[in-house]
């Protein structure tokens, strides 16, 4: 990995004054998370008329949806290091980034009750058909219960693709909640992974697929994009429902769609597509299934839950700069 570029050249703006590191913030972030980091850097933030010249200016970085390219990258000689809220960095070029020496720090586990508590959600509002429901009552219908149907989640197994933080969560909800057996798989975690958590371990995808709830975290890569096609939904049961609160792309949306269609599986919670926010033009076969609920990409939208990603952003990167 090269070394980061040392400039010579003055200090950027005010950072002469206090001392502090410099940051420059291209995002917005949460107000209680923009306090604490004015406490540790000179904010440069986006409304700030001297945020457009981050990339020639920036030693540090704070985002947290905005897209950083390799283009960003090449102008950015100074940059040292980039703080981004959430887990996900498919929106920042980390090879060029690592070609430059530019360290990136993310927030993963800062997160996972809040996507772990939507997983749940999404999954109660499948089985017990809660969209279909509303959407009748909505439309004026009195709909009387024996027109309702739904399945029990008291006993049944949740499949877990990828054993992180996130997952773990999901695993411990479901297993005191409902009685779970809970199978997992993680090609990259050490056998004993998760030894204080009885489960099952899996040595393939195609193992998890027998769960009556399969739900996915994995990031997004050449290895996982569309990692859940027809073929991998045929082996599922009628009574399956699949949840990806991961990223948009790992689950193949059109085999979805016509599996839905076929009745191969019961239904899907989907927190993440491949079109964010989803709309109804791309979307209207897969919405036309009842039994599909949507949510465009809520996981962490709580208030606590910016909070905290973004303070955690703040001080992974303090840490950093002041070494």
């Amino acid at each position: 990995m090269a070394p980061s570029r040392i400039d010579s050249s003055p200090e950027p703006q005010l950072e002469h004054n206090s001392g502090k590191p410099t940051v420059y913030l291209i995002d917005e972030y949460h107000p209680d998370a923009v306090k604490h980091c004015k406490t540790l850097f000179n904010v440069i933030g986006p409304q700030d008329p001297e945020i457009k010249n981050w990339r020639q200016n920036a030693r540090y970085l704070l985002v947290k949806g905005s897209q950083v390219t390799a283009e960003d990258i090449a102008q950015a000689k100074d940059l040292k290091a980039i703080g981004k809220q959430g887990v996900g960095i498919d929106k920042i070029d980390a090879a060029a980034c690592k070609a430059a020496g530019i360290k990136i720090f993310n927030t993963p586990g800062v997160n996972s009750n809040a996507v772990a508590e939507l997983v749940l959600a999404l999954t109660m509002s499948v089985a017990r058909e809660i969209r279909p429901i509303a959407l009748r009552q909505g439309a004026g219908e009195a709909v009387s219960k024996a027109t309702c149907s739904g399945l029990i989640l008291t006993g049944r197994s949740i499949g877990l693709i990828g054993m992180g933080n996130i997952s773990r969560r999901v695993a411990e909800i479901f297993r005191g909640a409902f009685g779970s057996h809970i199978i997992a798989y993680d090609p990259f975690l050490p056998a004993d992974a998760w030894s204080d958590l009885p489960h099952e371990r899996a040595a393939s995808v195609d193992e998890v697929l027998s769960a009556d709830v399969v739900s996915i975290h994995v990031p997004l890569v050449k290895d996982t994009r569309n990692l859940i096609s027809y073929a991998q939904l045929e082996r599922m049961q009628p009574t399956s429902i699949l949840i990806n609160a991961a990223r948009g792309g790992i689950v193949n949306e059109a085999d979805l769609a016509r599996a839905l269609h076929q009745g191969l599986i019961w239904g899907a919670g989907l927190d993440c597509h491949m079109q964010e926010p989803p709309t109804k033009e791309m979307y209207a076969k897969l919405w036309s299934s009842p039994r599909v609920v949507s949510t465009p990409h809520i996981g962490a939208a709580t208030d606590q839950t910016q909070m905290e990603t973004a303070k955690a952003a703040v001080d992974f990167l303090f840490d950093f700069a002041k070494q």
